[in-house]
């Protein structure tokens, strides 16, 4: 259950393998709240095992940021990127199938 006082909204993981070249990435999107009550878009992606790179974008409400999360997730989904926790679902599902 989310707690009311965190900062932190809405967070999503993507990650993308790629076994030709022996690399995974990851791409991470946060809706937050700063202690001044701004809300921030940050981005986070790079290298699995890295700390890559971040960028931050301010938006007026949560619903612009929120709308702008999905169309970034999209743009990575398009591009290979799966949902992390869709994974470790979709993986605990089979097993349970298997057994």
């Amino acid at each position: 259950m989310p707690d009311a006082r965190s900062p932190i909204k809405h967070h999503l993981v993507l990650y993308r393998r790629d076994p030709e070249q022996g690399r995974a990435r990851f791409f991470s999107l946060m809706i937050e709240r700063d202690l001044f009550g701004t809300i921030r878009l940050v981005r986070n992606w790079g290298a699995v095992g890295s700390k890559g790179q971040e960028k931050v974008d301010i938006y007026q409400d949560e619903a612009a940021a929120a709308q702008a999360l999905a169309g970034l997730a999209e743009t990575q989904r398009q591009k290979g990127y799966t949902d992390l926790r869709s994974n470790a679902i979709t993986s605990k599902i089979i097993a349970r199938r298997a057994s």
